[in-house]
């Protein structure tokens, strides 16, 4: 594939360097494949020094695949409460379940097996089999593709599945035999802490002598990655509707499937950028706080079975997914005359001391801290 001695050396200059420079990773004390299976999911799309406390706490919770696969899936997603991608806490417990259905209990130790598991991707499986269990695996991520695309000067887009597929062959002809779990774990920290995206630590590097993308000069264009399509911009209205005593808060549980499935957030409805209002849409961004405030009374009115008194802007809140933007035009209130009304099965109130039993999205969560913080549910709306 490559001069055997420029890929002999890669492997054995970077087992050296990661036996001297590899960081203390709680997940790094273990060899249990259930933690670094739990470790590997929390850490797509999440920064290392983020998942700490969370994979600590998770643990501490779910010490174990069985205590995952029968926990409550409420207290899962609050245990992952902030990480986001909630879609990953429910696929880890569907395939802890899987695992104790198929497999008696036994986190299976081959990876066509543990492959078939809910949400077990070609990385997540070569991550586990190679870190846990020491075998020749390849576990391709975006660090790995960005240090092979640079040691050997590949150009080719590595949004493309042929290019992970080709890298994944060369990262398994570069493991050494025996060595597969530092291996792994090593290119993905170089990735991490010498060959970053941008300014890459060259002069710290163990493989710089023979790295061909430096000596081509290169080393800041590669890889190459077919820019993905900007995040689609979602205009809402958000409620934080506080009951007549004061003491509660209306809060509404999304579908247990979709995006944010079975968590809770505030009541909210989507805006539409044309002028006329919509069955899907129904009001238009274009309408002043004033305006929208009339029309989104009404809906909250209806909605809890009450009047609404003080409807007031409260700012706005942002929140990105991996496809959308939400803007959130945030309103408070208070509803009175609404103690014989029957909300939605979907709708409750949820009383100020015991939010923190909810999973909320983040956005949710920051603006039920900055009305908290600002005491809006016990004085202003007095």
């Amino acid at each position: 594939m490559y001069d055997p001695y420029t890929m002999q050396f890669f492997s054995q200059s970077l087992l050296a360097w990661y036996q001297v420079q590899k960081r203390d990773l709680p997940w790094r004390r273990s060899k249990d494949p259930y933690h670094i299976w739990v470790s590997e999911v929390m850490l797509q799309q999440t920064r290392v020094e983020t998942a700490i406390p969370y994979y600590q706490r998770f643990l501490t919770l779910f010490p174990n695949v069985a205590a995952l696969a029968e926990a409550p899936e409420q207290e899962v997603l609050k245990a992952w409460e902030g990480l986001g991608y909630y879609s990953r806490a429910r696929n880890l417990q569907t395939a802890a379940r899987e695992v104790g259905e198929r497999y008696g209990g036994q986190i299976p130790s081959t990876k066509a097996e543990f492959a078939t598991l809910q949400g077990v991707g070609p990385y997540t499986a070569g991550a586990v089999m190679s870190i846990a269990f020491n075998q020749r695996e390849p576990a391709v991520d975006g660090n790995v593709m960005r240090v092979l695309s640079r040691y050997f000067c590949i150009e080719e887009d590595i949004a493309k599945g042929a290019t992970r597929s080709y890298m994944e062959r060369l990262q398994y002809e570069l493991i050494p035999e025996g060595a597969a779990s530092d291996f792994n774990q090593a290119l993905m920290e170089l990735g991490a802490l010498v060959c970053t995206p941008k300014s890459p630590h060259c002069l710290t590097c163990p493989v710089m002598e023979r790295c061909a993308g430096r000596l081509a000069g290169k080393e800041e264009t590669l890889p190459i990655k077919t820019k993905a399509k900007p995040p689609r911009l979602e205009t809402r209205a958000c409620a934080y509707v506080v009951s007549a005593d004061g003491a509660s808060i209306l809060m509404h549980q999304r579908p247990s499937t979709g995006l944010l499935a079975s968590m809770w957030e505030l009541p909210h409805v989507p805006l539409t950028d044309t002028a006329v209002p919509n069955d899907a849409n129904p009001w238009p961004t274009t309408l002043a706080d004033a305006a929208l405030a009339q029309l989104f009374a009404g809906w909250l009115s209806d909605l809890a079975g009450g009047r609404i008194d003080g409807l007031t802007p409260r700012g706005v809140f942002e929140h990105a997914f991996s496809h959308i933007l939400w803007r959130l035009r945030v309103f408070q209130c208070r509803v009175t005359d609404a103690s014989d009304h029957e909300l939605p099965p979907s709708y409750r109130w949820v009383r100020l001391d015991e939010i923190s039993r909810f999973p909320l999205p983040s956005v949710f969560a920051r603006i039920v801290q900055d009305a908290s913080y600002n005491d809006l549910a016990l004085h202003e709306l007095m």
